[in-house]
């Protein structure tokens, strides 16, 4: 008898497990961010700015602003589809690690297991990324990565340069620790479109555990009040954007935190999510002591080795995968450091799969990293939370010659990673082969 139900994830619960929704309340309505950039894309700071170069007429201005739509809507379009796409041309957007330092030790972070250099993109490199992405008429960029991009002193002009040069969509991740109301208004200001939050937990308790601060006590009231008065300030301004969300990871620590934590943000935030921990690498000791013990008994009962991935969703269905599928983030972005180094997968945290360069300065990321592995070891303060982070292995490295997005793009070693994908060769790619992002899975519901 097959013991493995071949179900595919009810759509709801997948929703929840990617962290692309609300939590699916039947009294509460999904926020549409797609819709809601589509609907006030008159007001989207790329546009106002495109009119403003000249007088246009009325006629004018309607057809600049039908074309900014067309192009948003074909971008989220591909995005989805990416893997029917796989478009060649350009990628979709492109990550920017604006700050590759946090102020935070979160236990879950990758932060705390992979040396990360303490670092700020120079504003020179910044621009000349976004000017790149420009050429490429790339529509969306992601100021984040392995930091607080909150820590940059010039957030808003990194912001306001990629605007008003034409980027449609600019999104931040944030902790939400550094947003002052001074911050707060020069985020407003500066046309930021997306505005996200990662907070874990619906009680202080939880939250401060989950969050602890590596230079100072991080506190539940403090984070709460600062996104509390973003809504506020947002409110007076009478402004559309940026479009906010917060988002917490499923933990044994939160999960049941879940209803509290909808309902402390859901009248201050546009979007509440809440992410399954183990989409993205959380071990099976995460999980609750039943649901573990039937995973490992599943495995031993089908002679399966115990590196088989697994799943869980909200109401506690176990899925098991037994093959992969090509990865959709080939075709849709590439991830850059605060050096230039470039990676292509948000996944692969320390670009330890390297695809190219975009400057110099790209080839001393390994001496940063050697600072702050020397600060680890003589425990200096902010840095003895981290005592379990290891230097990475670069399991990939690109010849040496600085290029520009368009050349890595179209280059050798991405061409590489997509035949191996399209091939189902997925385990030739080192950094590919321990990658567990539950989309290149295959997953299947089972019987226990």
């Amino acid at each position: 008898m097959n013991l493995i139900e071949k179900n595919k994830i009810e759509k709801n619960k997948q929703e929840i497990l990617v962290g692309s929704a609300k939590l699916n309340y039947e009294t509460q309505n999904k926020f549409d961010k797609n819709l809601y950039m589509l609907k006030y894309m008159r007001f989207n700071k790329a546009y106002t700015h495109a009119i403003s170069k000249k007088p246009f007429n009325t006629l004018e201005k309607e057809k600049i602003l039908e074309n900014f739509k067309n192009r948003y809507q074909e971008y989220r379009n591909n995005w989805i589809n990416a893997l029917k796409v796989k478009n060649k041309s350009k990628p979709l957007s492109v990550d920017i690690e604006i700050a590759a330092i946090c102020d935070l030790a979160c236990p879950h972070c990758s932060r705390e297991f992979l040396v990360t250099p303490d670092k700020l993109i120079n504003f020179e490199l910044y621009k000349s990324i976004v000017d790149q992405a420009v050429k490429l008429d790339v529509p969306s960029v992601k100021l984040i990565w392995r930091g607080e991009p909150l820590l940059h002193p010039k957030v808003k002009d990194l912001i306001q340069y990629a605007k008003e040069s034409g980027i449609i969509e600019v999104i931040i991740n944030t902790n939400g620790t550094n947003l002052n109301e001074k911050k707060a208004n020069e985020l407003i200001d500066s046309g930021l479109d997306q505005l996200i939050y990662s907070f874990d937990g619906g009680t202080k308790e939880t939250y401060e555990k989950m969050r602890p601060g590596r230079f100072k006590k991080n506190k539940f009231e403090d984070v709460y009040g600062n996104i509390k008065n973003f809504s506020k300030i947002k409110k007076t301004k009478n402004s559309k954007f940026p479009i906010t969300k917060i988002q917490m990871i499923m933990t044994k620590d939160t999960r049941n935190e879940i209803d509290n934590f909808y309902k402390i943000f859901n009248d201050i935030v546009d979007d509440v999510t809440v992410t399954q921990y183990n989409e993205r690498g959380g071990g099976i000791n995460d999980l609750l002591e039943k649901t573990k013990e039937k995973i490992i008994e599943y495995l031993k009962n089908n002679s399966l080795p115990s590196t088989t991935p697994y799943m869980v969703d909200i109401d506690n269905n176990i899925f098991v995968s037994l093959k992969r599928k090509p990865c959709e983030q080939i075709y849709q972005r590439l991830m850059v450091t605060y050096s230039g180094r470039v990676g292509m997968c948000c996944h692969d945290w320390g670009a330890s799969h390297g695809i190219g360069y975009l400057s110099k300065e790209a080839f001393k990321e390994d001496e940063d990293k050697k600072k702050v592995e020397d600060k680890i070891n003589n425990n200096q303060k902010g840095f003895e939370l981290l005592k379990n982070a290891k230097k990475i292995k670069n399991l990939n490295e690109p010849s040496n010659k600085i290029e520009n997005l368009e050349e890595i793009w179209n280059g050798d070693e991405l061409a590489k990673v997509r035949t191996m994908h399209e091939g189902h060769r997925i385990d030739s790619v080192p950094v590919c082969k321990d990658c567990t992002f539950k989309d290149t899975y295959s997953w299947e519901k089972i019987n226990i």
